[in-house]
C-alpha cells in the first residue's frame, strides 16, 4: 500500500521535514495555549493520514495538526 498524498490548504504537496505556516489561530486542546496565525512550524512528520501532520512547537510537543489550516513555507 502506498503512502497517501498529503497536501496543504493550497494543494501543495507536503513531505517529511517540510516547514509550514498556520493560516488560522488554533486553540490547542488540553492546554491554555493558542497558536497564532502566521506561526512557522518546522520539521513536520507525516502520520499516514492524508489530512494530518505531526509537529512540535516551542510551547507544545507532540502536536497533530490538520492540513486544512497549514500552508507550505
Amino acid at each position: 500500500m502506498s503512502e497517501p498524498v498529503v497536501k496543504d490548504s493550497n494543494g501543495t504537496e507536503l513531505a517529511d521535514g517540510d516547514s509550514v505556516t498556520l493560516i488560522k489561530d488554533l486553540k490547542v486542546k488540553g492546554t491554555s495555549e493558542t497558536l497564532k496565525r502566521g506561526t512557522l512550524v518546522k520539521n513536520i512528520r507525516l502520520t499516514g493520514k492524508a489530512d494530518e501532520v505531526e509537529c512540535q512547537t516551542k510551547k507544545v510537543k507532540g502536536l497533530v495538526l490538520k492540513t486544512q489550516f497549514l500552508k507550505k513555507a
